[in-house]
């Protein structure tokens, strides 16, 4: 699987552009902003652009769904139906934080645990890792070995759970059983910040380590 990291809104979210190599089919992850960015980057990459995929709903991931599957006509994959009430709060999230004025929309399909999608060739297999948000999910590619996981885990810390529909255990319940368990050699791509591996946070991250659960 291909992929650019497009870094998007004022809270610099991780946008990802992902695509099959063979039949250059394409997907956008969490497009929440600055679609002409998002446009440069499927330019340039030469791919077509088929399909939104969503992790969650908070604004920096999700504001620019409406405008983008309306403009090109794209479906809309996700998230897990307990984001439904952050997908309706999304005019008041953009003024909340500032930005730009952003609509509810309907998925396309909600995704559930054990579910997958097709981008090309590729098989995404998804995973539903509430905690940061009740519907909450995430994308792991087998054969790269690379999840695109929001904001449920981040290179040294965790998703926040003040948020409504957080919650502490629930989040931790989720990374240890849902993400750490795909191996520690799978790479992830964080909603923010830098990439790392699920062994290097089972080793070193002070939220989720081993040795903080014996």
């Amino acid at each position: 699987m291909a992929y650019r990291i497009i870094p998007v809104t004022p809270f610099e979210q991780n946008c990802t552009l992902i695509w099959c190599d063979e039949t250059m089919e394409a997907a956008v992850v969490d497009p929440g902003g600055d679609l002409d960015r998002i446009r440069a980057a499927v330019t340039a990459a030469g791919v077509t652009l088929k399909q939104i995929l969503l992790t969650h709903a908070h604004i920096d991931h999700a504001g620019g769904v409406a405008e983008l599957s309306e403009a090109a006509h794209l479906p809309i994959v996700g998230p897990h139906e307990g984001d439904l009430f952050w997908i309706e709060g999304l005019a008041e999230q953009s003024r909340r934080f500032g930005f730009k004025p952003s609509r509810p929309f309907v998925p396309t399909r909600w995704l559930h645990q054990g579910d997958t999608v097709q981008v090309g060739k590729l098989t995404l297999e998804v995973r539903h890792c509430p905690g940061h948000t009740p519907g909450h999910v995430i994308f792991f590619e087998p054969q790269s070995r690379l999840a695109i996981v929001g904001d449920v885990l981040f290179a040294g810390s965790i998703g926040r759970t003040d948020f409504p529909g957080g919650d502490f255990q629930t989040l931790i319940d989720s990374i240890r059983e849902q993400l750490f368990t795909l191996g520690d050699d799978v790479r992830f791509i964080p909603g923010h910040g830098p990439m790392s591996t699920m062994g290097v946070e089972r080793a070193t991250n002070p939220f989720v380590a081993d040795h903080r659960f014996g």
